[in-house]
């Protein structure tokens, strides 16, 4: 469960979150929506460990983050995978040595076994025959794939997503989210995606946040999400949000 408390964080006196609280609990997926700028990525960044706020409180399992010193912290990263934007993966190794790569360093696994584990991996999320090419090689959504086999191959207890589908045209980009919903149905991790996606998106969480004036304005199941007749929320969602939405 991650229970994030009255979070503060300015950059050079600009203010990008203003008390933000928001509740996950554990095994659900929360979509964090929001304008261009909101703090979407610096908020889900606090959550994984790698900013630090200005106040308020982040706890995982009841365990403060903020207070944890470099072992606590990592070994609170063991539990937790993250898809970055851009994939970000290592361009200088190959598919199948990029998801090999937190098994290398995290466990004492051998070469054979990591083997098998990348393998199986990979066939998951639909690259099998893809492991001996590079990063350059491949396609935007290939990258994605890769990146998201790589985050979840040590079975992380926790996975954070920001904005998964960037960069991706419409009918990659949706593959991607039925993807993620199809990993979270088998290790049933606790996920929180950082997306602009609206609406497809709804089809695959338990509930919505959304992030405007540096706070949470609004949150629901995806159902209560578009139906509230708040002004703010029905301008972001758009005409006709609603209407497409499936679950």
């Amino acid at each position: 469960m991650i229970e994030i408390q009255d979070l503060h964080k300015s950059f050079d006196g600009n203010e990008v979150l203003r008390g933000v609280s928001l509740r996950i609990n554990e095994g659900e997926v929360v979509a964090l929506i929001g304008g261009s700028g909101s703090g979407k990525s610096v908020l889900v960044k606090h959550v994984a460990g790698l900013m630090r706020p200005d106040r308020g409180h982040i706890l995982v399992d009841g365990k403060e983050i903020n207070t944890l010193n470099s072992r606590g912290l990592r070994e609170l990263r063991d539990r937790l995978g993250f898809l970055f934007q851009g994939g970000a993966l290592f361009d200088s190794l190959t598919v199948a040595e990029n998801v090999a790569f937190p098994l290398e360093e995290k466990t004492k696994l051998s070469d054979e076994r990591i083997r098998s584990r990348v393998l199986k991996e990979l066939e998951l999320v639909g690259l099998s025959g893809s492991e001996h090419k590079y990063p350059s090689q491949i396609s935007g959504g290939m990258v994605k794939r890769a990146a998201l086999a790589r985050a979840l191959i040590t079975d992380p207890e926790i996975m954070l997503f920001d904005e998964p589908t960037t960069g991706l045209d419409p009918v990659i980009g949706l593959a991607i989210l039925r993807l993620i919903d199809s990993c979270h149905g088998r290790l049933s991790f606790t996920g929180l995606i950082v997306t602009h996606e609206i609406p497809k998106v709804f089809s695959i969480v338990d509930r919505v946040a959304m992030l405007h004036k540096g706070t949470i304005w609004a949150e629901g199941s995806p159902q209560e999400f578009v139906s509230l007749k708040d002004p703010v929320v029905e301008e972001f969602l758009g005409e006709g949000a609603g209407n497409s939405l499936t679950r």
